[in-house]
């Protein structure tokens, strides 16, 4: 495998993979390149910061607005959950009508006797899957 890189300074940024059949290699770079390239701002009450997907445990709509929720903040967003949902790597997962979870930051399931499932992430926030969602989130995760 080759691997050049050039600078130009009139072009747009951009990364181009050549292979012969995807491989969990080429996966791994493209969702470096993609969380690379997505750039999130985020607003507090009086601040604006850049958010890295990393730190994002949750994006969550709450009275019409998205949020993104981090270990101990809780940030304003401009995007749209949809458009966030398209932009993200298969380390997001969407949980329900509301929620695109990050993979990475559950903590654990918890099934009720009433079959719904609730997620718990590692900053103690909760929210549920759906049902519509369900297999969704059992084939990202590995069940």
């Amino acid at each position: 495998m080759k691997c050049q890189t050039i600078v130009d300074a009139e072009r747009e940024e951009e990364v181009l993979i050549y292979v012969h059949k995807k491989s969990e290699l080429s996966d791994k770079i493209e969702a470096f390149v993609n969380e690379a390239s997505t750039e999130l701002i985020g607003y507090g009450e009086k601040t604006a910061v850049k958010l890295e997907l990393g730190d994002v445990f949750c994006f969550t709509v709450e009275d019409g607005k998205v949020y993104a929720l981090t270990e101990n903040e809780k940030y304003r967003l401009k995007q749209r959950l949809y458009l966030l949902e398209e932009m993200l790597d298969k380390s997001f997962v969407k949980i329900n009508q509301s929620c695109i979870a990050n993979i990475r930051k559950i903590q654990k399931f918890d099934a009720s006797l009433a079959g719904t499932l609730t997620v718990i992430f590692k900053n103690g926030y909760r929210d549920y899957v759906s049902r519509r969602q369900l297999k969704t989130v059992k084939e990202r995760i590995g069940f």
